[in-house]
């Protein structure tokens, strides 16, 4: 992947992210159907099983083979990335059986000002006064969909906010490492990491699957590598700042997911605070694409 030309071609990245953001809601789906039956930590280990022999795969087939790919002087950090991204899913997953597609995500969609917001003590970048107010701008959004104080708040609401904080790690991490590393090493070693950590703890939590969830299971690891692969080839058509934006379609399709086959409802509360996320994070991107 290191040796692609980016062909800034950004009609084929958006329509690509797009594309990803639909595989990803339906994957989202299928895990909370397969965790709202079986134990989360067995589903998340098979669905990494089939994504580690993704990238195990993809590394083989590039110049340099697997001896490249996962060549690193950053190989603590790269490991603690693959472990973080993993625990993240976990309770990603966990919070869709707990309290639905709809609500999870539209909290775990500010992860982006978390990014900014850690950017600047962790990476040195600079933060400056227009994405801190969009960063607080966002923290608004999110409060409005939790509720806390008014008596109905869920406790397992914080669930998709901590997913959320993992993420924003987990990505701050890969921007480190990236000063070094090259995507295709970042990527082998999210694959396989995340694959040994899952087997070490999702080993133990094992229990039978019915034939017809095996296809679903089955399904559930082809969309995850699907959706990885349709961000490669997006990130090799067209720049991330101009595809990013699009990224909250994910927010969309999970909603329909959501309320036409779990039979979820679009709280008046959550569509507020998610637009205002969704403002505040496309801000920040704004911000973040006029600085670069």
């Amino acid at each position: 992947m290191q040796s692609v030309t980016q062909k800034n071609n950004v009609d084929a990245g958006i329509a690509l992210m797009v594309g990803a953001t639909i595989v990803f809601a339906l994957q989202d789906g299928i895990s909370r159907h397969l965790a709202g039956t079986y134990n989360t930590y067995m589903v998340v280990m098979i669905r990494y099983w089939f994504f580690a022999a993704f990238v195990i795969a993809l590394a083989a087939r590039a110049p340099g083979g697997l001896k490249v790919a996962a060549r690193t002087n950053q190989l603590g950090l790269q490991i603690l990335r693959g472990v973080l991204l993993a625990a993240q899913i976990c309770i990603a997953v966990f919070g869709f059986t707990v309290l639905g597609l709809i609500d999870s995500m539209a909290v775990f969609i500010c992860y982006p000002l978390l990014i900014a917001a850690l950017s600047g003590p962790v990476l040195g970048e600079k933060v400056g006064w227009r994405r801190w107010s969009a960063i607080g701008f966002g923290c608004i959004g999110v409060l409005i969909i939790l509720q806390p104080g008014f008596g109905v708040f869920n406790p397992w609401a914080v669930i998709p906010l901590i997913s959320a904080s993992l993420f924003a790690i987990y990505g701050l991490l890969t921007r480190y490492v990236a000063r070094q590393d090259s995507a295709a090493t970042s990527f082998f070693w999210t694959g396989v990491a995340g694959a040994v950590a899952m087997t070490l703890f999702g080993m133990w939590f094992w229990e039978p699957m019915a034939r017809d969830d095996w296809l679903w299971m089955a399904l559930l690891c082809v969309s995850g590598a699907s959706g990885h692969w349709l961000l490669i080839k997006c990130y090799e058509m067209a720049e991330a700042s101009a595809v990013q934006p699009f990224a909250y379609f994910h927010l969309i399709w999970s909603a329909i997911l959501g309320i036409s086959i779990f039979g979820e409802t679009l709280r008046p509360e959550v569509v507020a605070g998610a637009t205002i996320v969704v403002v505040a994070g496309l801000f920040t991107l704004w911000r973040e694409r006029r600085q670069g």
